[in-house]
């Protein structure tokens, strides 16, 4: 059973910061061994045929996708029920993430790994097993940071410490797997699991966590009828959208047109996320002066004004590229803290509070959904344009620069007028509004 809870803050200092936030580190952590060392493993130590493992993969992620509205609807039940049964529901989605995780990256201990066909089907259901256990707590996890409630700056604090921590947990899962080795990575990851879980019940408890209601399925799409949520969402997606076609596509862009070796690799990545979390304070002091809206607006446009100069690089453009690397990833401080805190703003404004698991049912939908748009539109274009990996046909390389840099810069312009047409000047005309900048 939970410890008791302490009442909710009226402000939300650094303890109270590093109390809620710290579940965010393993929360981003486990992304990357599940999408870029699991293939590796699994292809290198039990022969497995890419293409058998691209399906498995591809299989699970959709249903994650799909699934994400439905935890957010039980998820607004717990919430509805009380905090200690947020806490428990967290702590069983906990449980079943780390045994997912551990059983992926050591399936030996469940089933001979020579045995393709089976360790195929079990390696599908960890990967499900994991992908609800992580949906489950990531959900709750948020919606608690979206009932604590606050004004602006409040509220872009909250997501700060998530999101700041979060960073830290990528930037150990890009390191530590290759440092330390997978026993490490998987022992690391399910305490720093424990601990974040054993901070969160510590952590201010939100306010509407304990009203009662019924969780009837019409809630599951309460928040698509909500016009401003379908405004945000929409801005949300075009500019996850923009963000995640380099992602898809930054290591063949690093090993292909700039030819760059291998050992710089981890100091792209590595500089491009420690330079987001070193960012996010700064975006937190001048959001309460221009807004949120304005603030994610001008980092949209440092990301394009940066961003579009990669276009024109070439092989030897190592150090360029860095220095882009670090600019973009101050850009990104935006990205990671002030659409979280425009959506609590919005189920703030619409007295949704008991419904906030359903926002981020829909959220987290559209966050994946992203992932999935970027490699469908990206890589099939690339490939009409007679790309190939490994490449130097002067043509494709200009093919890969078009898609990697003028495409996403194109998307985040889309985005930013979006962003100004659809939230800032809505939100602007209700000076009551929580989403109105600042006079």
């Amino acid at each position: 059973m939970a410890p008791e809870l302490p009442p909710p803050a009226r402000t939300f200092g650094p303890s109270q910061g590093l109390r809620y936030g710290l579940l965010g580190l393993p929360l981003a952590f486990v992304a990357l061994p599940l999408y870029v060392q699991l293939p590796h493993h699994y292809a290198a130590s039990f022969g497995v045929p890419l293409a058998a493992l691209g399906a498995v993969l591809l299989g699970a992620r959709l249903f994650d996708a799909v699934v994400d509205p439905l935890l957010g609807r039980l998820c607004d039940g717990w919430f509805r029920h009380s905090s200690r049964a947020v806490l428990a529901g967290g702590a069983a989605a906990a449980a079943m993430l780390a045994a997912g995780f551990a059983g992926l990256f050591f399936p030996q201990a469940l089933v001979d790994p020579a045995r393709t066909g089976v360790l195929l089907g079990v390696a599908g259901a960890l990967l499900t097993l994991s992908y609800l256990g992580y949906s489950l707590l990531s959900i709750a996890h948020q919606s608690w940071g979206a009932l604590l409630g606050g004004d602006a700056a409040m509220r872009s604090r909250v997501v700060g410490w998530r999101e700041g921590l979060g960073l830290v947990g990528v930037v150990l899962a890009s390191v530590l797997p290759g440092l330390a080795g997978l026993p490490a990575m998987v022992g690391f990851f399910v305490l720093a699991l424990g601990a974040g879980w054993l901070a969160w019940t510590r952590a201010p408890r939100p306010a509407a966590a304990t009203e009662a209601g019924s969780v009837d399925a019409a809630m599951l799409w309460l928040p698509l009828r909500r016009p401003a949520f379908r405004r945000l969402l929409g801005v949300f997606v075009l500019n996850g959208i923009a963000s995640a076609v380099p992602a898809t596509l930054v290591l063949f862009f690093v090993q292909d047109r700039l030819q760059a070796p291998p050992a710089m690799e981890p100091a792209f990545l590595g500089s491009y996320f420690v330079c987001a979390a070193a960012s996010i304070p700064l975006w937190l002091r001048l959001a309460p002066r221009w807004g949120l809206g304005r603030t994610w607006l001008g980092g949209m446009g440092l990301s394009v004004a940066v961003f579009a100069w990669t276009a024109a690089f070439g092989a030897g453009d190592a150090v360029p590229f860095l220095a882009v690397c670090v600019l973009s990833g101050i850009a990104l401080g935006t990205d990671l803290v002030l659409p979280g805190a425009l959506l609590a703003g919005q189920i703030a404004e619409a007295a949704d509070q008991p419904r906030a698991g359903a926002y981020f049912g829909w959220w987290n939908f559209a966050t994946k959904l992203n992932l999935a748009l970027a490699a469908g539109l990206a890589l099939p274009l690339l490939g009409a344009a007679g790309y190939v990996p490994g490449t130097r046909d002067a043509e494709g390389l200009r093919a890969l620069g078009w898609a990697y840099a003028v495409l996403p810069c194109v998307l985040k312009l889309l985005a930013a007028g979006a962003l100004w047409a659809l939230v800032i000047r809505p939100g602007a005309a209700s000076p009551s509004s929580p989403l109105a900048d600042p006079p």
